[in-house]
């Protein structure tokens, strides 16, 4: 809701004479809550419910995190925005410990990502590592309760909604690579929508826009779902993008990642690369262990 919110800021200030109004929804992401993501579905259960809105008339636009957009949309609807991203780092939350080097063993660590915990796991074997599911608030009063030692949370959500104050530390993307897209919102409509294209147009970042276009293509590569521990990272200075991208098995013992640069002009390519980089580390037998694993 506030990143609908703000976008309905963004569009009022740029079009005063218009008529912006929010029709909130409840999507299939947000009810379940009772099992991990990888188990129900995937991404997609953040935005059917939104594109129905669309097809329907009932919506002319969709607010989205773009890390819980599936890497293919659906016939009919286009990204026509990407926001300038906000921090896309991983917040270390804890009441009582300053750090996951603070850990000490045995600590219960609560997170709903796959490659959080492939990464938490890979340098930190000593730590449980349990599922987390929920809004912000039913989150961090789990914490509260004493059911974790600590949560890992996207810094960006924290930040949003005026809760910088919970961060313990944060994570630095040498110690765990992003999700493709975090940080990022990015808005959907039906496509042929020219003039919303055309109003839209102010909000979108380029950099931003590369970046997350070239994350998104390893995502893709790889099958773009969160029933695979994948990492993908980009960085855009002078013109030079610098993508890192990491795929795990759950429990963190086999690895691989890459880290390329190329022109900023061309993500999907850069994507590419690195796709292929990972393939050479035998990421595709990875990724086929923890399909397995899953099954």
């Amino acid at each position: 809701m506030w990143q609908a919110e703000h976008v309905q800021a963004r569009l009022r200030k740029l079009y005063p004479q218009c008529s912006i109004e929010i029709l909130g929804m409840t999507t299939r992401g947000d009810q379940i809550l009772d099992r991990t993501l990888s188990k129900v579905g995937g991404k997609g259960l953040f935005v059917k419910e939104l594109e129905v809105a669309m097809a329907e008339g009932r919506a002319d636009l969709a607010v989205h995190s773009l890390k819980d957009v599936p890497m293919d949309l659906p016939e009919g609807f286009i990204l026509a925005a990407v926001l300038e991203r906000e921090d896309p780092r991983d917040a270390f939350v804890s009441n009582d410990y300053g750090s996951l080097d603070e850990l000490p063993a045995g600590a219960v660590v609560g997170t709903s990502s796959l490659r959080r915990q492939a990464l938490i796991s890979a340098r930190y074997p000593h730590l449980v590592i349990k599922p987390l599911r929920g809004n912000l608030d039913t989150r961090l009063g789990k914490l509260d309760r004493g059911e974790y030692a600590a949560i890992i949370l996207a810094a960006a959500g924290l930040k949003r909604l005026g809760l910088p104050q919970r961060i313990r530390a944060l994570i630095e993307p040498e110690q765990n690579l992003p999700a493709p897209g975090q940080g990022a919102m990015a808005i959907e409509v039906p496509a042929g929508r020219e003039d919303l294209l055309q109003m839209l147009a102010p909000l979108n970042h380029q950099p931003t826009a590369e970046a997350t276009r070239a994350e998104r293509t390893v995502s893709r590569t790889f099958g773009g779902s969160c029933q695979i521990p994948l990492a993908a990272f980009a960085t855009v200075h002078d013109g030079v993008m610098r993508l890192r991208g990491m795929v795990a098995t759950p429990d963190g013992t086999r690895v691989a990642s890459a880290d390329l640069s190329g022109a900023s002009a061309q993500p999907e390519t850069l994507g590419e690369h690195v796709a292929l980089a990972l393939k050479m580390q035998n990421a595709g037998e990875i990724l086929a262990a923890c399909k397995a694993a899953d099954a």
